[in-house]
């Protein structure tokens, strides 16, 4: 960082010395990078790997680009209403699911939620619901709207709670081919 704080007067405003705890309790330095900070220097990279890794940088910027500009669209702002609102009912269910398990023994109970989340994410191909384009949020509340289904008919027929996770596993696995061949 030195080296590069040499080679332009513009570093102050691009980059701030910080530090960091690591796990044995030692700080360590550390470097926070603005947007401009970091193409700077990524982009004084060399060589084939970095060629590469340059054009992902460029490809991912792209795509960030697009989101906001769509995040800005009424279409966008209608998905993700709706799927806020589908969010808050599979929650509720959730919620009745994690006491239905308990009673049954189920040990792990509190997890349901991110495991239901992480499951949801998965099966639209994101990570992370503050990234995901209109159309993935589309397919989120619709994920959601089935694994409330999966988990309420379930509980109602009184199936074991392990059986109405792989059920819910099932039907996305399903609901994931069916979009792969159509």
């Amino acid at each position: 960082m030195i080296a590069i704080r040499r080679k332009t007067t513009n570093w102050s405003t691009c980059c701030q010395l910080s530090k960091y705890k690591d796990a044995s309790g030692k700080y360590n330095k550390k470097y926070l990078l603005n947007k401009d900070g970091f193409v700077f220097l990524a982009f004084g990279f060399t060589g084939k790997e970095a060629d590469a890794w340059k054009w992902k940088y460029i490809d991912a910027f792209n795509r960030m680009e697009r989101l906001v500009y769509e995040k800005n669209t009424a279409a966008y702002q209608i998905a993700d209403q709706e799927e806020r609102i589908t969010r808050r009912a599979e929650t509720d269910v959730i919620k009745e699911f994690v006491e239905y398990a308990r009673v049954q023994g189920s040990t792990h109970a509190d997890h349901y939620y991110s495991n239901y989340t992480r499951l949801a994410y998965k099966s639209v191909g994101i990570t992370d619901k503050t990234t995901a384009a209109g159309s993935q949020l589309d397919d989120l509340a619709l994920v959601e709207h089935l694994i409330t289904h999966t988990l309420r008919t379930g509980m109602a027929a009184g199936h074991n709670y392990k059986d109405i996770y792989q059920d819910c596993k099932n039907r996305l696995e399903a609901m994931r081919y069916i979009q792969c061949t159509a």
